[in-house]
């Protein structure tokens, strides 16, 4: 066999290794629907502060969605004139937050989030606490900071995003939550799943049953807002209607 004839042997081989690959050429893990759940305990990662971050930038409504011009296929399509689509704006005008529920092991439940400027602590309950508000998807995003040292009195998170104002279209923003570990590799989770009406998603689960803590990815959508994640998870909270302060 040919070194040439060996290249192409391995070639579907190798394909096939880079997309099932759990690790990243970045170091990171992608929790996906076949590999949707990773152990902090089983991977020493159960000390310090943990962030959760999420990143997502606005973009028009047919600039990643176009397929490529002058693609091998169809080499001659780059001198074909694009039909104009009449869709009305074209840039996406979003305003995610990052938001976590939480319970406590003494029973202690609630929500820290943006809205009502409800911003958590992290040296005392319920441990969790974010860093702020990004109204326009900037680079550093918005941060939870989750204060693994406390473990033992944390039940269950449920880390999840929300539109709170602007065009539900979660698979036009380019969101992306990241778990960052005091130990280990970081954990990414896409929200690029197609839920065009959507406004809320769960998008991880931390539970500790005392014996492991586990990070599950969920990505699941809903229609309304906290109060429909809460049913859905059974919190149990009372929910009002709030609103963000004018001050940016």
């Amino acid at each position: 066999m040919t070194v040439r004839d060996k290249l192409f042997a391995n070639w579907g081989r190798g394909a096939a290794w880079q997309f099932d690959a759990p690790h990243g050429g970045s170091g990171a893990v992608e929790l996906t629907k076949r590999r949707p759940v990773y152990s902090l305990t089983k991977n020493g990662a159960v000390s310090g502060n943990m962030r959760v971050n999420l990143s997502w930038q606005m973009r028009t409504s047919d600039l990643y969605d176009r397929p490529a011009r002058g693609s091998v296929r169809n080499p001659f399509r780059k001198f074909t004139p694009e039909v104009v689509q009449a869709q009305g704006t074209a840039m996406v005008s979003v305003d995610l937050d990052l938001a976590c529920m939480y319970e406590l092991w003494d029973g202690s439940k609630g929500v820290v989030q943006p809205l009502g400027n409800i911003l958590g602590s992290i040296n005392t309950p319920p441990y969790v606490q974010l860093s702020g508000d990004d109204r326009f998807g900037s680079g550093s995003g918005e941060t939870l900071y989750i204060n693994m040292d406390h473990r033992e009195e944390i039940k269950r998170l449920l880390v999840f995003v929300y539109i709170y104002d602007g065009t539900p279209a979660f698979d036009r923003t380019r969101a992306t939550v990241t778990l960052y570990p005091g130990n280990g590799p970081r954990l990414e989770v896409s929200l690029d799943e197609r839920a065009p009406e959507a406004r809320s998603c769960a998008v991880l689960l931390i539970e500790n049953d005392k014996k492991e803590i586990v990070v599950r990815r969920e990505m699941r959508y809903v229609y309304g807002f906290q109060s429909e994640l809460d049913r859905l998870y059974g919190w149990g909270l009372q929910w009002g209607r709030g609103t963000k302060s004018t001050k940016v």
